[in-house]
């Protein structure tokens, strides 16, 4: 690390957020190996296993079309319980509120986040809250913690990709993260994109009940959108992956406001997209359990795991070409979640 200060893009989910990590928060705090660092961690417990997860929401504005920073908060923490194939139990919640919110505001983000743990079948069990003076916060942060068990023997890890496997994803990227931007900076779009934020630990669970050890890889492509996700699997694992552009599902609306932009919707935060890599005899059948679930309904297969080079992921445009694909660099959109 050559800087001296935090920088905004630490908190990127891209390079520097890796470096940071890589450099000072992991070895410093517990020393678990890349292969190992996955959305939620898996504990054993009493001869079986728990999943434990948390989470910290920023996201600027707190109200957004499609959501608000409480509901964000609830999926986000179910998704990655999910994401490691637990099926998600309990949350915890805390709270930092800033003097001079709201509280109609308040309230109304309370209710999305009961909202919420409803659809997902979770309790919201215990918390804290704490108030710090106007000026020195930005209305509210909130961090949760999540609990998940398991009623499989299934080992699903972004380690876990095998030469072969096929790339699905339940629908169209980049939605959470442009419906964020137009909230922050009033953009005037002439279609309204609504953040995807959406739990989707049902989806997951219909899939591993249907095809079990077929599912090997599972993970949600938030920060750093889905090329960053895609690059950390790669890495995990240590294998290639090729992704085609032309099967890339994204809407319309959103592909306009990124060219506008001059922003790249692989790169785009998402909330409530999953990606999931599969045995390949597996994955026509997967696709279309997928598309019948509320959840997955725009799904598609976008790619495919090679044998290398390890940790490397290319792109196969639409006119023929090939460019290689990294993390995100520095910060694209932040406060994003």
């Amino acid at each position: 690390m050559n800087n001296d200060i935090i920088l905004l893009g630490y908190g990127s989910g891209g390079t520097l957020s890796h470096r940071l990590l890589d450099e000072l928060i992991i070895p410093t705090l517990s020393g678990v190996a890349e292969r190992e660092q996955n959305d939620s961690a898996i504990l054993a417990h009493g001869g079986g296993r728990l999943a434990f997860t948390t989470d910290g929401y920023v996201v600027d504005p707190i109200f957004f079309s499609g959501g608000n920073i409480g509901d964000l908060a609830i999926n986000g923490t179910v998704n990655d319980l999910a994401m490691v194939g637990a099926k998600p139990l309990a949350v915890a919640v805390a709270f930092i509120l800033e003097e001079g919110l709201a509280l109609a505001e308040f309230r109304k983000i309370l209710e999305a986040m009961r909202a919420a743990a409803d659809l997902a079948g979770v309790r919201i069990v215990t918390g804290d809250t704490k108030v710090v003076p106007r000026g020195k916060g930005d209305k509210i942060f909130i961090t949760t913690s999540g609990i998940g068990v398991f009623a499989h023997a299934l080992e699903i890890s972004g380690g876990g990709a095998q030469v072969g496997d096929k790339i699905l994803i339940n629908g169209p990227v980049g939605d959470h993260g442009l419906a964020v931007l137009a909230g922050r900076e009033g953009l005037e779009l002439e279609t309204d994109i609504r953040s995807d934020s959406a739990p989707l630990n049902h989806l997951v669970g219909a899939l591993l009940d249907e095809f079990g050890d077929a599912v090997h890889v599972l993970r949600d492509p938030t920060r750093g959108g889905v090329a960053t996700t895609l690059k950390e699997i790669a890495r995990q694992s240590q294998v290639g992956i090729r992704l085609d552009e032309t099967a890339l599902p994204i809407n319309p609306a959103v592909a306009g406001a990124c060219a506008l932009l001059g922003l790249d919707p692989l790169y785009v935060a998402n909330e409530g997209k999953l990606l999931a890599l599969v045995a390949p005899e597996a994955a026509d059948a997967l696709l279309e359990q997928m598309r019948r679930h509320p959840q997955g309904q725009g799904a598609a297969l976008i790619g495919e795991v090679t044998a290398g080079p390890p940790g490397q992921v290319q792109l196969h445009t639409s006119i023929g070409g090939r460019r290689a694909i990294e993390m995100l660099a520095g910060e694209q959109l932040p406060r994003i979640c």
